[in-house]
């Protein structure tokens, strides 16, 4: 069977071919203290002690240097072809490899823009230039932003499998957890529910288990990325979850939405139900938007203008971010040209990137309402990864 991993590295080269980039390393050591965002996707879940070096060549070759007391965890890995033990020093292997393949271009992991394609230290910048001194190499070194951006946005089959078995068991818990809800619980206590389902169905959480879900009832809760309080559910609130499971090492991350009924009421009053309204469309326009080669601009956009058409302030974050095996899987965003985003919204959309949608809107009175999906780029645009909410759950 084929793993993740394994798939991934054979994706690396073909994006450094694509790319013309000839050589792509990334630079370790002490992982368990100070590891590289990328390793989870090209070594697994193993850690690495000494210096190592993880090559890919737009050759085809793909190589691990490392301690020799690693070299049996690196075969296990199945995604290198050849692997070099060393005991005293990594220098000897890493230049004889770099003298062989002689690149013209050596990417390693610095990033201004994407956090995830920053992995290497400045510290281990210094020892490589140190390990590189005296050979024309130093002077071939550019950033691998491009191409992690890609490696980690282009799911592999399995990944996007993994994706939606974690969107499915999110979606299962929410449909237990919503119905339940009534007036006279806290956010904590509904919070404490939706962890114990988690824990005893034998999931992960998709973020910080402090504010995995978050839980915002009415107009005095404290909306983002913030813990669950003792605010009491009262009729008259809107209720949202922002929340996801971990399954299998990736991530669900959506957002849910339930009105609670005053006496009397049937339905939501009108301006529940407009925001409501607007929200989806909001998505469904993203959504409309995305296709391969389109930028996060472009989508973010369509989403903003639909709700500011509708009479509200525009929201003050991004319309959506990629998803993976973290719920902010780095790359490119959906998002406005706001110094905090850098170059993020202009890059293009890519097929097989995961990313959320996730407009919102504060209603005066009633709370926050934010509904997120998940949906994956394909040849011709973008699909649902699980079934989006399409109406608001009104709980009793």
């Amino acid at each position: 069977m084929v793993t993740i991993v394994q798939q991934k590295s054979e994706q690396a080269i073909s994006i450094l071919r694509e790319q013309g980039v000839d050589c792509w390393i990334t630079f370790v050591r002490e992982t368990t203290a100070c590891t590289d965002p990328v390793l989870p996707l090209i070594y697994g879940p193993h850690s690495l002690t000494w210096q190592s070096v993880l090559c890919f060549s737009s050759s085809g070759e793909r190589i691990a240097i490392l301690g020799r007391l690693e070299e049996a965890t690196a075969r296990a890995t199945g995604a290198y072809d050849t692997i070099l033990g060393y005991d005293q020093s990594i220098r000897p292997s890493l230049l004889e490899t770099l003298h062989r393949l002689d690149p013209k271009t050596i990417a390693v992991n610095t990033s201004t823009s994407d956090f995830l394609a920053d992995g290497l230290t400045s510290g281990m910048r210094i020892l490589l230039l140190n390990l590189l001194e005296g050979t024309p190499y130093a002077s071939r070194i550019i950033s691998s932003e491009k191409i992690i951006r890609s490696l980690r946005g282009r799911k592999a089959p399995g990944e996007i499998e993994r994706i939606s078995a974690a969107i499915a068991a999110t979606n299962q818990i929410f449909d237990e957890i919503l119905p339940a809800l009534r007036p006279g619980m806290t956010e904590l206590e509904v919070a404490d529910r939706v962890r114990s389902l988690v824990n005893k169905r034998g999931y992960g959480f998709g973020w910080a288990e402090t504010n995995c879900p978050a839980v915002n009832t009415g107009p005095n809760s404290p909306i983002g990325h913030n813990a669950p309080t003792p605010l009491l559910l009262e009729p008259g609130h809107i209720v949202h979850f922002d929340f996801g499971v971990c399954k299998d090492g990736y991530v669900a991350d959506l957002q849910r939405v339930a009105y609670l009924r005053r006496p009397g009421e049937d339905v939501p009053p009108p301006e529940v139900r407009h925001a409501f309204d607007t929200v989806r469309r909001a998505i469904e326009a993203a959504k409309a938007r995305i296709q391969p080669g389109t930028t996060g601009l472009d989508v973010d956009s369509a989403a903003r203008s639909t709700v500011v058409q509708a009479g509200y302030p525009e929201y003050n974050y991004a319309t959506g971010h990629q998803l993976g095996m973290l719920a902010h899987d780095g790359g490119g965003i959906l998002g406005p040209l706001w110094e905090k985003y850098a170059d993020l919204p202009r890059y293009p959309i890519e097929e097989k990137q995961v990313y959320t949608i996730e407009p919102g809107i504060f209603v005066p009175g009633y709370g926050y309402l934010g509904l997120e999906e998940d949906v994956v780029v394909t040849s011709s645009g973008a699909e649902y990864l699980g079934e989006p909410q399409r109406d608001i759950i009104l709980p009793g």
